[in-house]
Protein backbone atom coordinates (compact mmCIF):
# COMPACT_ATOMS: atom_id res chain seq x y z
CA UNK A 1 0.00 0.00 0.00
CA UNK A 2 2.88 2.34 0.86
CA UNK A 3 4.46 1.65 -2.54
CA UNK A 4 1.21 2.63 -4.28
CA UNK A 5 0.96 5.82 -2.22
CA UNK A 6 4.56 6.71 -3.05
CA UNK A 7 3.89 6.01 -6.73
CA UNK A 8 0.89 8.37 -6.82
CA UNK A 9 2.81 10.98 -4.87
CA UNK A 10 5.69 10.71 -7.31
CA UNK A 11 3.33 11.07 -10.27
CA UNK A 12 1.83 14.16 -8.68
CA UNK A 13 5.23 15.78 -8.19
CA UNK A 14 6.27 14.80 -11.73
CA UNK A 15 3.05 16.28 -13.05
CA UNK A 16 3.73 19.57 -11.28
CA UNK A 17 7.25 19.74 -12.74
CA UNK A 18 6.17 18.94 -16.30
CA UNK A 19 3.16 21.25 -16.10
CA UNK A 20 5.40 24.03 -14.82
CA UNK A 21 7.68 23.58 -17.82
CA UNK A 22 4.77 23.46 -20.29
CA UNK A 23 3.11 26.60 -19.00
CA UNK A 24 6.50 28.31 -18.68
CA UNK A 25 7.21 27.69 -22.36
CA UNK A 26 3.71 28.81 -23.39
CA UNK A 27 4.06 31.94 -21.28
CA UNK A 28 7.40 32.69 -22.91
CA UNK A 29 5.87 32.41 -26.38
CA UNK A 30 3.03 34.71 -25.35
CA UNK A 31 5.33 37.25 -23.74
CA UNK A 32 7.44 37.66 -26.85
CA UNK A 33 4.40 38.88 -28.76
CA UNK A 34 3.36 41.58 -26.29
CA UNK A 35 3.92 45.15 -27.38
CA UNK A 36 3.92 46.67 -23.88
CA UNK A 37 7.20 45.28 -22.56
CA UNK A 38 8.90 48.37 -21.12
CA UNK A 39 8.93 47.19 -17.51
CA UNK A 40 10.13 43.71 -18.45
CA UNK A 41 12.81 44.93 -20.85
CA UNK A 42 14.29 47.39 -18.40
CA UNK A 43 15.72 49.70 -21.05
CA UNK A 44 14.87 51.78 -24.10
CA UNK A 45 16.83 53.45 -26.90
CA UNK A 46 16.57 56.72 -28.77
CA UNK A 47 18.41 57.88 -31.90
CA UNK A 48 20.13 61.27 -31.85
CA UNK A 49 18.88 62.56 -35.19
CA UNK A 50 21.51 64.46 -37.23
CA UNK A 51 21.03 67.45 -39.55
CA UNK A 52 21.08 65.36 -42.75
CA UNK A 53 17.90 63.53 -41.72
CA UNK A 54 15.52 63.39 -44.71
CA UNK A 55 12.34 63.23 -42.66
CA UNK A 56 12.61 64.78 -39.21
CA UNK A 57 9.40 63.01 -38.15
CA UNK A 58 11.08 59.60 -38.37
CA UNK A 59 12.58 58.27 -35.14
CA UNK A 60 15.09 56.11 -37.05
CA UNK A 61 18.15 57.23 -39.04
CA UNK A 62 16.77 58.30 -42.46
CA UNK A 63 19.84 60.01 -43.89
CA UNK A 64 20.77 61.72 -47.15
CA UNK A 65 24.36 60.71 -47.87
CA UNK A 66 27.03 61.58 -50.44
CA UNK A 67 29.81 59.46 -51.86
CA UNK A 68 32.85 59.31 -49.60
CA UNK A 69 30.96 60.92 -46.69
CA UNK A 70 31.94 60.08 -43.12
CA UNK A 71 29.60 60.58 -40.19
CA UNK A 72 29.28 59.55 -36.56
CA UNK A 73 25.85 58.33 -35.45
CA UNK A 74 24.80 58.27 -31.80
CA UNK A 75 22.09 56.48 -29.86
CA UNK A 76 21.23 56.93 -26.20
CA UNK A 77 20.40 53.84 -24.11
CA UNK A 78 18.14 54.47 -21.09
CA UNK A 79 18.27 52.14 -18.09
CA UNK A 80 14.97 52.33 -16.17
CA UNK A 81 15.94 49.75 -13.51
CA UNK A 82 17.58 50.12 -10.09
CA UNK A 83 20.64 48.14 -11.11
CA UNK A 84 23.36 48.30 -13.75
CA UNK A 85 22.50 46.44 -16.95
CA UNK A 86 24.52 45.17 -19.89
CA UNK A 87 23.40 45.87 -23.45
CA UNK A 88 24.80 44.12 -26.50
CA UNK A 89 24.83 46.13 -29.74
CA UNK A 90 25.29 45.14 -33.38
CA UNK A 91 24.80 46.45 -36.92
CA UNK A 92 22.68 44.31 -39.27
CA UNK A 93 22.04 44.45 -43.00
CA UNK A 94 18.33 44.35 -43.86
CA UNK A 95 16.83 41.62 -46.07
CA UNK A 96 13.43 40.11 -46.91
CA UNK A 97 12.46 37.26 -44.61
CA UNK A 98 10.20 34.27 -45.26
CA UNK A 99 7.12 36.14 -44.08
CA UNK A 100 7.49 38.76 -46.79
CA UNK A 101 8.65 41.45 -44.36
CA UNK A 102 11.87 43.44 -44.06
CA UNK A 103 14.06 41.82 -41.42
CA UNK A 104 16.32 43.95 -39.21
CA UNK A 105 16.71 41.74 -36.12
CA UNK A 106 18.11 38.38 -37.23
CA UNK A 107 21.31 38.53 -39.31
CA UNK A 108 21.04 37.14 -42.85
CA UNK A 109 22.79 33.89 -43.73
CA UNK A 110 23.31 34.99 -47.34
CA UNK A 111 22.58 37.96 -49.59
CA UNK A 112 21.35 38.47 -53.12
CA UNK A 113 24.13 38.87 -55.66
CA UNK A 114 22.75 42.28 -56.69
CA UNK A 115 23.60 43.78 -53.27
CA UNK A 116 26.60 46.06 -53.80
CA UNK A 117 27.02 47.56 -50.32
CA UNK A 118 26.07 45.91 -47.04
CA UNK A 119 25.16 48.06 -44.07
CA UNK A 120 27.61 46.04 -41.99
CA UNK A 121 30.46 47.12 -44.29
CA UNK A 122 29.60 50.83 -44.18
CA UNK A 123 28.69 51.23 -40.49
CA UNK A 124 31.01 50.15 -37.68
CA UNK A 125 30.41 50.30 -33.94
CA UNK A 126 32.81 52.43 -31.91
CA UNK A 127 34.01 50.99 -28.63
CA UNK A 128 32.87 47.76 -27.01
CA UNK A 129 29.97 45.80 -28.52
CA UNK A 130 28.58 45.17 -25.02
CA UNK A 131 28.19 48.21 -22.77
CA UNK A 132 27.18 48.65 -19.14
CA UNK A 133 24.49 51.25 -18.46
CA UNK A 134 24.32 52.50 -14.84
CA UNK A 135 21.12 52.14 -12.82
CA UNK A 136 18.46 54.78 -13.50
CA UNK A 137 20.78 56.47 -15.96
CA UNK A 138 21.70 56.48 -19.65
CA UNK A 139 24.67 56.04 -21.92
CA UNK A 140 25.46 57.22 -25.44
CA UNK A 141 26.90 54.71 -27.93
CA UNK A 142 28.34 55.60 -31.32
CA UNK A 143 28.80 54.13 -34.77
CA UNK A 144 31.04 55.40 -37.55
CA UNK A 145 29.70 55.57 -41.12
CA UNK A 146 31.97 55.66 -44.16
CA UNK A 147 30.09 55.82 -47.47
CA UNK A 148 31.59 54.34 -50.66
CA UNK A 149 33.81 56.59 -52.77
CA UNK A 150 32.02 55.50 -55.96
CA UNK A 151 28.79 56.97 -57.29
CA UNK A 152 25.73 55.05 -56.14
CA UNK A 153 22.02 55.56 -56.73
CA UNK A 154 19.57 54.10 -54.26
CA UNK A 155 18.94 53.01 -50.69
CA UNK A 156 21.19 51.06 -48.32
CA UNK A 157 19.15 49.58 -45.48
CA UNK A 158 19.89 48.00 -42.12
CA UNK A 159 19.37 48.22 -38.39
CA UNK A 160 21.18 49.07 -35.17
CA UNK A 161 20.37 46.22 -32.80
CA UNK A 162 20.24 46.40 -28.97
CA UNK A 163 19.73 43.42 -26.65
CA UNK A 164 19.92 43.12 -22.90
CA UNK A 165 22.28 40.26 -22.01
CA UNK A 166 22.39 40.26 -18.19
CA UNK A 167 18.91 38.86 -17.59
CA UNK A 168 18.92 35.69 -15.52
CA UNK A 169 16.98 32.49 -16.12
CA UNK A 170 13.34 32.85 -15.06
CA UNK A 171 12.91 29.26 -13.86
CA UNK A 172 15.01 26.22 -13.12
CA UNK A 173 14.10 22.55 -12.89
CA UNK A 174 16.75 19.93 -12.29
CA UNK A 175 17.50 17.92 -15.41
CA UNK A 176 15.57 20.27 -17.68
CA UNK A 177 16.43 23.06 -20.10
CA UNK A 178 16.21 26.48 -18.46
CA UNK A 179 14.01 29.05 -20.20
CA UNK A 180 14.61 32.79 -20.27
CA UNK A 181 12.97 35.72 -22.01
CA UNK A 182 15.03 37.99 -24.22
CA UNK A 183 13.91 41.40 -25.46
CA UNK A 184 15.54 43.74 -27.92
CA UNK A 185 15.21 46.98 -29.85
CA UNK A 186 16.21 47.91 -33.39
CA UNK A 187 16.71 51.42 -34.74
CA UNK A 188 16.47 51.52 -38.52
CA UNK A 189 19.41 52.71 -40.64
CA UNK A 190 18.45 54.04 -44.08
CA UNK A 191 21.03 55.80 -46.25
CA UNK A 192 19.95 57.36 -49.54
CA UNK A 193 22.49 58.31 -52.22
CA UNK A 194 21.92 59.93 -55.60
CA UNK A 195 18.64 59.19 -57.35
CA UNK A 196 16.52 56.30 -56.10
CA UNK A 197 15.91 53.86 -59.01
CA UNK A 198 12.64 52.26 -60.04
CA UNK A 199 12.04 48.77 -58.57
CA UNK A 200 13.02 45.77 -60.67
CA UNK A 201 11.62 42.36 -59.74
CA UNK A 202 12.55 38.98 -61.19
CA UNK A 203 11.36 35.41 -60.70
CA UNK A 204 14.67 33.58 -60.53
CA UNK A 205 13.55 29.99 -59.85
CA UNK A 206 10.87 27.73 -58.39
CA UNK A 207 11.81 24.88 -56.05
CA UNK A 208 10.19 22.52 -53.57
CA UNK A 209 11.32 22.34 -49.97
CA UNK A 210 10.33 22.96 -46.37
CA UNK A 211 9.94 25.74 -43.86
CA UNK A 212 9.49 24.90 -40.17
CA UNK A 213 9.01 21.26 -41.26
CA UNK A 214 6.06 22.14 -43.50
CA UNK A 215 6.38 21.17 -47.17
CA UNK A 216 5.67 23.51 -50.02
CA UNK A 217 6.58 25.09 -53.33
CA UNK A 218 8.91 28.10 -53.19
CA UNK A 219 9.12 30.75 -55.92
CA UNK A 220 12.16 33.03 -55.47
CA UNK A 221 11.31 36.70 -56.11
CA UNK A 222 14.35 38.96 -56.45
CA UNK A 223 14.36 42.70 -55.96
CA UNK A 224 17.50 43.65 -57.88
CA UNK A 225 17.16 47.42 -57.35
CA UNK A 226 18.46 49.49 -54.44
CA UNK A 227 14.98 50.53 -53.35
CA UNK A 228 12.35 49.37 -50.87
CA UNK A 229 9.33 47.87 -52.66
CA UNK A 230 6.28 48.20 -50.37
CA UNK A 231 2.69 46.95 -50.18
CA UNK A 232 2.87 44.20 -52.76
CA UNK A 233 -0.02 41.87 -53.57
CA UNK A 234 0.77 38.46 -55.05
CA UNK A 235 -1.58 36.07 -56.86
CA UNK A 236 -0.15 32.72 -57.95
CA UNK A 237 -1.49 29.76 -59.93
CA UNK A 238 0.32 26.45 -60.46
CA UNK A 239 -0.85 24.13 -63.22
CA UNK A 240 0.10 20.56 -64.07
CA UNK A 241 1.59 20.77 -67.57
CA UNK A 242 0.45 17.29 -68.60
CA UNK A 243 -3.17 17.45 -67.45
CA UNK A 244 -3.70 21.21 -67.51
CA UNK A 245 -5.27 20.94 -64.05
CA UNK A 246 -4.75 23.71 -61.51
CA UNK A 247 -3.05 22.10 -58.53
CA UNK A 248 -2.38 25.12 -56.33
CA UNK A 249 -3.49 28.75 -56.00
CA UNK A 250 -2.33 31.29 -53.46
CA UNK A 251 -2.71 34.96 -52.63
CA UNK A 252 -0.60 37.11 -50.36
CA UNK A 253 -0.76 40.80 -49.54
CA UNK A 254 1.26 43.43 -47.70
CA UNK A 255 4.62 42.06 -48.86
CA UNK A 256 7.57 44.40 -48.29
CA UNK A 257 10.84 43.79 -50.14
CA UNK A 258 14.16 45.10 -48.89
CA UNK A 259 16.59 46.61 -51.41
CA UNK A 260 18.62 44.05 -53.36
CA UNK A 261 17.13 41.04 -51.63
CA UNK A 262 15.38 37.79 -52.48
CA UNK A 263 12.03 36.60 -51.14
CA UNK A 264 11.65 32.82 -50.84
CA UNK A 265 7.86 32.77 -50.98
CA UNK A 266 6.43 29.74 -49.11
CA UNK A 267 3.42 28.26 -50.91
CA UNK A 268 2.71 25.52 -48.38
CA UNK A 269 0.68 22.54 -49.55
CA UNK A 270 -0.69 21.49 -46.14
CA UNK A 271 -2.01 17.93 -46.08
CA UNK A 272 -1.70 17.66 -49.87
CA UNK A 273 1.47 15.76 -50.66
CA UNK A 274 3.95 16.90 -53.28
CA UNK A 275 3.58 14.98 -56.54
CA UNK A 276 6.36 14.39 -59.04
CA UNK A 277 5.72 15.97 -62.43
CA UNK A 278 6.11 18.99 -64.69
CA UNK A 279 4.38 22.21 -63.68
CA UNK A 280 3.81 25.79 -64.82
CA UNK A 281 3.69 28.74 -62.44
CA UNK A 282 2.04 32.07 -63.20
CA UNK A 283 2.35 34.92 -60.73
CA UNK A 284 1.04 38.48 -60.75
CA UNK A 285 2.85 40.87 -58.38
CA UNK A 286 1.68 44.45 -58.02
CA UNK A 287 1.25 47.50 -55.83
CA UNK A 288 -0.32 50.89 -56.52
CA UNK A 289 2.59 51.95 -58.77
CA UNK A 290 3.92 48.83 -60.49
CA UNK A 291 2.89 45.45 -61.86
CA UNK A 292 4.86 42.37 -62.86
CA UNK A 293 3.66 39.12 -64.47
CA UNK A 294 5.93 36.10 -64.13
CA UNK A 295 5.66 32.66 -65.74
CA UNK A 296 8.02 29.74 -65.28
CA UNK A 297 8.06 25.98 -65.84
CA UNK A 298 9.50 23.78 -63.11
CA UNK A 299 9.80 20.09 -62.28
CA UNK A 300 9.25 18.18 -59.06
CA UNK A 301 11.33 15.02 -59.08
CA UNK A 302 10.15 11.81 -57.46
CA UNK A 303 13.14 11.93 -55.12
CA UNK A 304 12.41 15.48 -53.94
CA UNK A 305 8.70 14.75 -53.49
CA UNK A 306 9.44 11.67 -51.36
CA UNK A 307 12.10 13.46 -49.29
CA UNK A 308 9.88 16.38 -48.27
CA UNK A 309 6.71 14.32 -47.96
CA UNK A 310 8.45 11.96 -45.55
CA UNK A 311 9.91 14.75 -43.42
CA UNK A 312 6.83 16.97 -43.27
CA UNK A 313 4.91 17.31 -40.02
CA UNK A 314 1.78 17.84 -42.14
CA UNK A 315 1.45 14.05 -42.39
CA UNK A 316 0.59 13.63 -38.71
CA UNK A 317 -2.61 15.62 -38.88
CA UNK A 318 -1.99 16.74 -35.31
CA UNK A 319 -2.36 20.38 -34.45
CA UNK A 320 0.66 21.19 -32.30
CA UNK A 321 -1.16 23.83 -30.25
CA UNK A 322 -3.98 21.45 -29.33
CA UNK A 323 -1.41 18.77 -28.56
CA UNK A 324 0.26 21.10 -26.06
CA UNK A 325 -3.08 22.16 -24.58
CA UNK A 326 -4.34 18.61 -24.10
CA UNK A 327 -0.95 17.60 -22.75
CA UNK A 328 -1.10 20.43 -20.23
CA UNK A 329 -4.64 19.44 -19.20
CA UNK A 330 -3.48 15.88 -18.74
CA UNK A 331 -0.64 17.04 -16.52
CA UNK A 332 -3.09 19.21 -14.57
CA UNK A 333 -5.25 16.16 -13.86
CA UNK A 334 -2.18 14.27 -12.65
CA UNK A 335 -1.22 17.21 -10.43
CA UNK A 336 -4.68 17.42 -8.89
CA UNK A 337 -4.76 13.68 -8.26
CA UNK A 338 -1.29 13.84 -6.78
CA UNK A 339 -2.21 16.72 -4.48
CA UNK A 340 -5.47 15.03 -3.43
CA UNK A 341 -3.63 11.81 -2.58
CA UNK A 342 -0.92 13.74 -0.75
CA UNK A 343 -3.39 15.55 1.54
CA UNK A 344 -5.57 12.41 1.88
CA UNK A 345 -2.59 10.36 3.08
CA UNK A 346 -1.41 13.19 5.33
CA UNK A 347 -4.84 13.52 6.92
CA UNK A 348 -5.14 9.76 7.51
CA UNK A 349 -1.76 9.71 9.18
CA UNK A 350 -2.75 12.59 11.46
CA UNK A 351 -6.02 10.83 12.36
CA UNK A 352 -4.44 7.42 12.69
Amino acid sequence: MRKIKKLWLGLGILGMLVLGLSWGQLAQAANTTKSNQANQIGFSVSAKIPDNQINQQNSFFDLKMNKGQSETLQTRIYNVTNQDIKIQTAIHTAYTNGNGAIEYVTPAKSFDESLTYKMTDLTKLQGAKTVTVPANSSKVVSAQVKMPDQDFNGVILGGWYFKRVDQKVTSSVKGSMNVKNQYSYVIGLKYTMGTVPAPSLKLSKVTVGMTNYHRGIFPYIRNTSAVIVPNLKMATTITNKNSGKVVKTAKKSDVQLAPNSVYRYPMLTGKTKLQAGNYHLKMVVKNSDHKWVFEKDFTITAKAAKTYNDKSVDNSGINVIWFVVFGALGMLIIVLLGLWLFFFIKKRRQNG
